[in-house]
């Protein structure tokens, strides 16, 4: 089973970006969708980003209407790792992000889809 680590997170101004990432160990990697949530206390953890690589080497991604045009979500099979651009970045932005991983078929967009999960990283967005 896979094992996932995130970094990148930390403190940036509003309209500011930041990079995560999130190493994979102990699986197939390519053969995992990959999924980003993120949480904020009192709160249930929230869908953010999707990305899954088609059998012909096509990325589909999907994105919350909340982050769509401003996050972009990618992969690198080859190192194991995932990664999520946030750009244009918001004071409600700010949360710990997860990134997660399912070999289930289609997209998942909740949390009990996910077995497999990082242990966050803090993003503070200060405006």
């Amino acid at each position: 089973q896979v094992q996932l680590v995130e970094s990148g997170g930390g403190l940036v101004q509003a309209g500011g970006s930041l990079r995560l990432s999130c190493a994979a160990s102990g699986g197939t990697f390519s053969l995992y969708k990959v999924a980003w949530f993120r949480q904020v206390p009192g709160k249930e953890r929230e869908f953010v980003a999707y990305i899954r690589r088609s059998a012909s080497y096509t990325d589909y991604s999907d994105y919350s209407d909340s982050v769509k045009g401003r996050f972009t979500a990618s992969r690198d099979n080859a190192k194991n790792m995932a990664y999520l651009q946030m750009n244009s970045l918001k004071p409600e932005d700010t949360a710990v992000y997860y990134c997660a991983a399912r070999r289930s078929l289609g997209v998942g967009y909740a949390e009990y889809e996910y077995p497999y999960w990082g242990q966050g990283t803090q993003v503070t967005v200060s405006s």
